[in-house]
């Protein structure tokens, strides 16, 4: 994973409580911010999921959303 510096202004106080923070929980002010950033919803979250890209091309690309529909009202009737 490539990693880069991160220059961001914030008042000092804030700064302060998130280092005396940090230090009690045993980490790092680095670490509190990645972990985070890390709970930000991803913007296209399933674009690389292994379920994804393993299915991905397995149907024709003319089907649409009543075909499926379609096939469930066949096979499971009303």
């Amino acid at each position: 994973m490539d990693e880069t510096k991160l220059t961001v202004r914030i008042s000092r106080d804030l700064v302060e409580n998130a280092k005396l923070y940090a230090a009690q929980n045993h980490t790092t002010l680095t670490e509190l911010i990645k972990s985070f950033l890390q709970r930000l919803p991803a913007q296209h979250p399933l674009e690389n999921a292994p379920i994804v890209r393993r299915l991905s091309g397995s149907l024709s690309q003319n089907v649409t959303v009543q075909d499926y529909k379609d096939h469930l009202e066949s096979k499971y009737g009303q």
